[in-house]
């Protein structure tokens, strides 16, 4: 904690002496100059609000001043601390049709006013790659749509790609609205995931991109989390402080980083420059599209992502917002690497409000980025409209086993199914099942549908003990329900892995 305090202050003590010039190097006073207020991350002309909860507001000015924010007929004041900072909450708002101008101004004759703010629902999309790819990056699918995606309502928001060892209390942020030009360079994920919350909800909807290709979990939390939890990452943690002092900590190109040993696959640094700066800005929740990066450490995944994300929600203050996640695609060898992952990832679901959207109908064997991401953004927002809208009527789901019985030389397996009956999506016999004996020798099965079991058997398997679905990192099933969502990977043992 002392480490992250004086890290915080020393980036704190740079804002004021760039925009203010009322803090020297050691903290002391210097000369004055025009007052200026420096906002938060993410404030800003064309942002986007979250309705319905207390907002914080916060940034920077001359210390001791008093600062006072106006904005849909609220007016809420606060005091600049000795290091400048300030916060002060404006009451919930509700969604406006209308932008809004925001006013902030202090004593010392600083003002600034933001323009063409609503107020709507906040999502932030993070994780790495597969949530970072950009429409312009799909061989041109979905053209036709993004032809047509001028929605003002529908605000894009982008956070500078850095690399950090130490938290940052602020990075630079943009907010745009959505024209086809501007759709073209955005997730592609988050960007269905928006208009789907758009079309449904009818009110403004505020996406906010922090993804990093490459990432893996730990990269998005903090050095406190991880060493008092996961003291396996200390020796990369610990040349951080050298760094800090020798750099600053702060990279915007991934050769300068490379040069002190931080890349993207190095512990905390995206949580310092893509998360931390965003902190507290009300939002209803997140969406997380992430794991490729951890496979072949899916033990350890499942211990990492509930502790990053009761950490998120910790820091956050608000709660236990929602946080709804992609379970990865089919992808990689004729290993099950990627199965234990997935399956890491189903044991998350323990997590209090969280979702998980199933993409085993949309993988590639041969391509960790598959091209079909419409559909991952649609379920996610199935998943918010379900959960946190109301929305009980739509299927967020695909079959989920529950248990299994055996039955002589055959092991039935049963299921929650609530998008309806069982069935496959090619209209063939179901694919990817395997059984096994005592031995743990798994062979292909047949696998039939029994009303809302399903029953699997092999002559080669006299005995059986085990059955896996799909659980080869490349497996494409054909499971479904009648809704047309897939089944997640799963298996009936709890053997070791690559067993």
């Amino acid at each position: 904690m002392k480490q992250q305090s004086i890290g915080n202050l020393a980036l704190t003590k740079a804002l004021l002496l760039s925009a203010l010039t009322v803090l020297a190097a050691d903290g002391q006073s210097a000369a004055k100059s025009e007052p200026v207020i420096k906002l938060g991350t993410l404030f800003g002309d064309n942002m986007v609000l979250q309705q319905e909860m207390e907002l914080p507001v916060w940034g920077w000015s001359k210390p001791g001043t008093e600062i006072t924010v106006e904005f849909a007929g609220q007016r809420q004041q606060a005091a600049a601390r000795e290091d400048g900072k300030w916060m002060l909450k404006l009451k919930p708002l509700t969604a406006n049709a209308n932008p809004a101008g925001m006013v902030i101004r202090d004593d010392a004759g600083a003002k600034v006013t933001l323009t063409n703010v609503l107020v709507g629902e906040v999502w932030i999309c993070s994780g790495q790659s597969n949530m970072d790819w950009p429409v312009k990056s799909l061989q041109g699918r979905y053209q036709e749509e993004i032809a047509a995606a001028n929605d003002g309502a529908l605000r894009l928001g982008t956070v500078k790609p850095l690399f950090a060892a130490r938290p940052l209390e602020y990075t630079e942020a943009s907010w745009q609205a959505c024209t086809p030009l501007q759709a073209q360079e955005f997730s592609t994920v988050a960007l269905f995931f928006g208009r789907k919350l758009r079309e449904q909800l009818k009110v403004p909807v505020g996406l906010v991109e922090s993804a990093r290709g490459g990432s893996p979990v730990e990269a998005w939390m903090s050095e406190e989390t991880l060493r008092k939890e996961f003291p396996e990452f200390n020796a990369q943690l610990d040349p951080f402080a050298k760094v800090v002092k020798e750099t600053g900590g702060v990279f915007d190109r991934r050769e300068q980083s490379k040069v002190h040993g931080i890349t993207q696959v190095t512990p905390t640094v995206f949580y310092n420059a893509h998360i931390h700066p965003l902190i507290p800005f009300g939002i209803r929740g997140v969406i997380w599209y992430q794991g490729e990066s951890n496979v072949g450490r899916a033990e350890q995944f499942a211990r990492l992502f509930p502790a990053m994300i009761r950490q998120w929600r910790s820091e956050w203050g608000q709660g236990d917002f929602p946080f709804h996640y992609v379970q990865i695609a089919p992808c990689g060898d004729k290993d099950n690497a990627g199965a234990f992952l997935r399956e890491a990832q189903m044991k998350s679901l323990a997590v209090p409000n969280t979702g998980m959207a199933v993409i085993m109908d949309l993988g590639d064997a041969r391509n960790i980025h598959p091209l079909e991401k419409k559909p991952v953004g649609e379920r996610l927002a199935s998943l918010a409209l379900a959960k946190q809208y109301g929305r009980h009527d739509l299927v967020c789901s695909g079959p989920v086993y529950t248990k299994h019985v055996v039955e002589g030389g055959a092991i039935r397996l049963h299921f929650d199914h609530p998008g309806g009956d069982l069935a496959t999506r090619d209209g063939k016999a179901l694919s990817h099942f395997t059984i096994a004996g005592d031995d743990r020798k798994f062979v292909e099965a047949t696998a039939l549908i029994e009303g809302d079991t399903i029953v699997v058997s092999s002559p080669a398997v006299e005995k059986p003990v085990a059955v896996r679905f799909a659980f080869g990192s490349a497996d494409i099933p054909n499971l479904m329900d009648m809704a047309g969502l897939p089944a997640s990977s799963f298996r009936t043992d709890n053997w070791p892995e690559n067993k």
